[in-house]
């Protein structure tokens, strides 16, 4: 009978992908502490020590995954771009109904920066340093093009069945949409102190939703731009204003100028 004792031992060997999980575990813990490290601090006060603390990780560890404190700051913006067009990608929107398809737009985007305001924050400390780190990213132009396509694919359905306006550039509705959801949550305290009203409350922010809707409803509907020519009210798209108003009655210019 052989001996047992003769057998070669082999070292129990510890599985690769358990090592990757582990790995990845570590990192996504770092970044998940980062960005509310520098949501809080800013790029400048939000330290590799701070952040490593928070991880509950060591400062090693950030340069091992991410090479410096501006990857790992770069990583962050990246992942938040990533989360909200990722969210985007999943809205339910039907574009042969390009109104209700508008509507469901305004509405994500406005709820989406109220319900992540590190988002908003976190853009506001990128702003501060002119966009110095973001530009450095190769991804974050992919995240953009998504939700400027939606809103093409909607506004080409709409004006395909002559409800919306034919002229209308994408990219501008989506600045108008971004705009009014991000100055909304970015300025919110302060508005609420200038304003005197509770800016948070649930029928402030409902209220504005509503109005931020039918804003951008009657921009890009067909009807109201041929009213609004027919009126002599407002100047044609992309004609020069000046030229417009030297062309109107005095009386129409005078009502214009009283509306600015």
């Amino acid at each position: 009978m052989a001996d047992s004792r003769s057998a070669p031992k082999t070292k129990p060997q510890r599985r690769t992908g358990v090592r990757e999980a582990a790995a990845q575990a570590t990192r996504d813990s770092i970044l998940k502490s980062a960005t509310k490290v520098f949501a809080k601090y800013g790029y400048d006060g939000g330290s590799v020590e701070k952040i490593s603390k928070a991880a509950k990780s060591y400062d090693r560890m950030i340069y091992y995954y991410f090479g410096s404190k501006e990857g790992l700051f770069i990583a962050v913006l990246e992942g938040i771009y990533k989360r909200m067009d990722d969210a985007e990608a999943a809205i339910a929107m039907d574009a042969t109904r390009p109104v209700e398809a508008l509507t469901e737009v305004i509405r994500f985007v406005l709820g989406y920066y109220r319900k992540n305001p590190e988002f908003v924050t976190l853009l506001n400390t990128e702003n501060l340093h002119k966009g110095r780190h973001i530009s450095k990213s190769l991804r974050a132009r992919e995240y953009s093009s998504r939700a400027v396509a939606i809103i093409a694919e909607i506004l080409a359905s709409g004006a395909a069945q002559g409800l919306f306006r034919k002229d209308l550039v994408a990219r501008d509705i989506y600045l108008l949409i971004a705009s009014t959801g991000y100055f909304y949550t970015s300025n919110r305290h302060t508005l609420t102190a200038f304003l005197g009203e509770p800016m948070e409350s649930p029928e402030a922010v409902t209220h504005w939703e509503d109005f931020v809707i039918e804003t951008l409803l009657r921009t890009v509907r067909a009807d109201e731009l041929q009213e609004a020519q027919d009126n002599n009210t407002t100047p044609p798209p992309h004609e020069d204003t000046s030229k417009w108003q030297k062309s109107q009655p005095a009386q129409s210019r005078a009502r214009s100028s009283s509306r600015t």
